[in-house]
């Protein structure tokens, strides 16, 4: 049976335990979650340079592809995707002596990745910013106040003493992972230490302007012509709920040509509409339906998508899964939907405003 131990911030007899794990050299395994965004791959590049650096030989292992948007990032090359060459993944988990698991904590989110994870025998450490963790890890460093697994790897490399290690290549991942998981820095979890680590990361040479040029100023025509097509056909308001949702068909996905991260930010644009204060997005990606949701102020969509759509996230933003089809799906979200406005009590925003 696997030791649990829980890591915070302040147990200092448990980071030690894992540091001096790693006082020698050792074969270690970085993973993360099944389509990976700017946080999951910033904070798995980043950790995985330093360890290199420390003098072991570190991997990072992802479930699947990840946006093209993300290729830039020091070590991206360099990444073992599971779904495309799943002998050379299974190999390198299999061989680490530790294996690390980034910005997710439950084995469902690495999808088909995780029926191998579980037969793994050597320790995990998870670290991770997401609320209701599972336990199937070892070691824990998990704050959920945290901006993003990011911030999470640059303090753990401040309060154990890797901080030489983190290079301008190391400061450039962990710049882009925390600057999309908070939105650009406008999203609450945006705290003044935040501001401070950003500064120190620019200190040691990230080039800000690049990294954000390099994650939003990359949009293909396709993607422009998709959101032209999403905002004048696909937008549903519903007023009395103050939500705005988009529901896309697998046909459409296939008729505008979207790979992996061509939708990202597009729930953002419902949530933008004045007065709307919950967005989803729900997709047919075949397999699933795949739901993302966003909302403002007291609006928990961490608990409706876990109670409701075997999901979870953040308070302000979450995701889930459906295995019926779009139609069902949407019908659900709908169904269940007037009950959870219902839990906002004195928090239920008034009707929106006339829209055209």
């Amino acid at each position: 049976m696997r030791l649990y131990a829980y890591i915070c911030i302040v147990d200092a007899r448990r980071l030690h335990e894992l540091i001096s794990f790693l006082a020698q050299p050792r074969r270690l395994a970085i993973t993360t979650h099944h389509k990976p965004d700017g946080d999951a791959l910033g904070s798995s590049l980043a950790l995985c340079r330093m360890l290199n650096k420390m003098g072991h030989q570190a991997t990072v292992v992802s479930p699947c592809d990840w946006p093209s948007f993300l290729n830039w990032l020091p070590g991206a090359s360099d990444i073992i995707d599971f779904e495309s060459a799943a002998s050379v993944a299974k190999q390198a988990l299999s061989e680490a002596d530790l294996l690390f698991c980034l910005d997710f904590n439950d084995l469902g989110r690495i999808y088909r990745m995780g029926e191998v994870v579980k037969t793994l025998e050597c320790p995990m450490v998870m670290i991770d910013h997401h609320t209701h963790p599972s336990a199937f890890d070892t070691y824990r460093y998990h704050d959920v106040s945290a901006s993003s697994t990011c911030e999470l790897i640059y303090r753990l490399a401040l309060e154990v003493g890797w901080s030489a290690h983190i290079d301008a290549e190391v400061a450039e991942c962990l710049y882009c992972g925390t600057m999309t998981d908070t939105g650009s820095f406008k999203f609450p979890s945006t705290t003044p230490a935040v501001h401070r680590m950003i500064a120190d990361l620019m200190e040691r040479g990230a080039d800000h302007y690049k990294v954000h040029s390099q994650v939003y100023d990359q949009m293909g025509v396709h993607v422009l012509r998709f959101l032209g097509y999403c905002f004048s056909e696909k937008l549903r308001l519903l007023p009395e709920y103050a939500v705005a949702y988009f529901a896309i068909t697998a046909e459409e996905v296939k008729r505008f040509g979207l790979q992996t991260g061509d939708t990202e930010g597009l729930v953002h644009y419902a949530l933008n509409i004045e007065g709307v204060r919950m967005a989803v997005l729900i997709i047919d990606r075949n397999e699933r339906v795949k739901m993302s949701f966003r909302s403002r102020g007291a609006v928990p969509v961490h608990e409706f998508a876990r109670q409701w759509f075997d999901g979870g996230g953040h308070y302000n933003a979450a995701g889930g899964q459906s295995t019926d089809s779009l139609e069902r799906t949407e019908a659900r979200f709908l169904e269940v939907l007037p009950a959870f406005v219902n839990t906002w009590g004195e928090h239920m925003p008034p009707p929106l405003p006339e829209h055209d």
